[in-house]
């Protein structure tokens, strides 16, 4: 029993002793603070002040009421006005050369001359490479001679057949004379036909020993040097030529995208603008050529060609673009910033402004929307203040106060030369009587006395 008593007495006095330190604990810390000057004691001590009274209180929470007690909410605003708002299809794709030519040799040979620079822009017709053409220049002589030869053969031919008939017409010679003459005459004119065919198929041999640009565009880095020997069957080329002013951007839109691209396409050309990587830079503008006539079944995409102009060389064969096609332009709509449109339970909703300051909750219809802004079909007009920024607080019919958006600081003007001397005048005289009242206070500072 005795035992008992004392466990009991000792929980007894633990008890008094924590509720004691629990009571004096913040007048105490304060006075630590104080004494270790820390800055902080006077916020310390009234938190403690705060604590006792929510102890005091039966709880540390604010009431339901308290945030209303707070005064208006400050919002930012916005007025919802009529604009044209473009609605686009955006599509990732890449950019094409409008044409790309891989130019190979069609006859074999030593490259004797190379007339264009890596890098350069040259025009149809454009000398690029020379071959050694001392073969085929002497194939096109012998199709000449033979052929010279030949028209010396019909010609005596055509003199004999001319004979033949005068003396069959009286009777010194047989028709068979006269006949065979005409068949060698034919024979020899054949032979002609088939030696100016050998002359034109000599020449044009002659000819592609003289390579020429077959289109407008831009020379990559060629594949040989001069003395290099070439053959039509060189897979690699000589060089490849793209033209890239204009140039072309193939991408893809949604399969479910394709019939109002149709439609748009079918009322008149569209426009596209080439997009940078950042999504907001136009790189260039350009037109819809065509849209791809099959879906790729594993992507469920259709791929569409726009060409480019291309003047400033901002875009680059290879190079992924992203392309905004513009298929509409709505006409005098309803617009709001974005941030003004919240979602709740009920669906899309915006808070309204009136003129009393208060603040109205309104259902609205939202038709089209970006990240800028978006088009209210229902629920907004034009001239409607709306909110877009401060809902943490905000309900339906609370109070507001519009807060301007904030506005960097203007730069200070400099002073004119007399105010400056003047300013510096005042400051050293300021100066010197700020170091008069230091020099006092530290005079009044007692004096450490020598150890002894």
């Amino acid at each position: 029993m005795a035992r008992t008593f004392r466990v009991l007495v000792s929980v007894a006095i633990i008890g008094a002793l924590g509720y004691g330190a629990y009571t004096i604990r913040d007048h105490w810390l304060g006075n630590v603070e104080r004494i270790l000057g820390i800055s902080q004691g006077g916020a310390t001590s009234q938190q403690a002040d705060n604590r006792q009274s929510g102890n005091r209180q039966g709880t540390g929470r604010p009431r339901r009421g308290d945030a209303q007690s707070q005064g208006p909410i400050p919002v930012l605003i916005a007025n919802a006005k009529t604009a044209d708002v473009p609605v686009y299809i955006d599509g990732v794709g890449s950019v094409k050369a409008l044409n790309t030519v891989t130019v190979r040799p069609q006859v074999s040979g030593k490259i004797v001359e190379v007339d264009f620079e890596e890098g350069q822009d040259i025009k149809k017709g454009d000398v690029i490479v020379r071959i050694d053409d001392a073969v085929y220049r002497a194939a096109l002589d012998q199709a000449v001679g033979k052929k010279a030869q030949d028209q010396a053969l019909l010609q005596n031919a055509q003199l004999d057949l001319e004979r033949y008939q005068r003396l069959v017409q009286s009777s010194s010679g047989t028709q068979q004379q006269a006949d065979t003459a005409r068949s060698q005459v034919a024979q020899y004119t054949a032979a002609l036909q088939s030696d100016q065919a050998a002359i034109e198929s000599a020449q044009a041999t002659l000819d592609y020993t003289t390579i020429r640009a077959p289109i407008d565009g831009r020379t990559g880095i060629r594949n040989v040097d001069i003395g290099n020997i070439v053959s039509s069957s060189d897979t690699t080329g000589i060089v490849t030529l793209s033209q890239i002013r204009p140039i072309s951007v193939v991408f893809s839109v949604p399969q479910q995208q394709l019939a109002r691209v149709n439609a748009a396409s079918a009322a008149g050309t569209l426009s596209v603008e080439a997009i940078s990587g950042d999504g907001q830079t136009v790189v260039d503008n350009g037109t819809l050529a065509v849209v791809d006539n099959q879906v790729d079944t594993a992507t469920g995409t259709v791929k569409l060609k726009a060409n480019f102009a291309n003047d400033k060389l901002a875009l680059w064969p290879g190079a992924f673009v992203n392309a905004r096609l513009l298929v509409e332009t709505m006409k005098d709509v309803v617009v709001v910033p974005t941030a003004a449109v919240q979602r709740g339970p009920t669906g899309t909703f915006v808070y309204l402004v009136h003129s009393d300051q208060t603040v109205a909750m309104k259902t609205i219809k939202v038709g089209l929307q970006d990240d800028v802004q978006a088009v209210v079909t229902e629920g907004v007009a034009a001239g409607d203040k709306v909110v877009t920024t401060g809902f943490g607080r905000l309900q339906d019919g609370a109070k507001v106060e519009v807060s301007e958006p904030s506005q960097p600081a203007a730069a200070t003007p400099a002073p004119a030369q007399g105010d400056d001397q003047k300013a510096h005048h005042r400051r050293k005289q300021n100066g010197a009587a700020s170091d008069t009242e230091a020099t006092s206070a530290i005079s009044t500072e007692p004096k450490p006395e020598p150890n002894q």
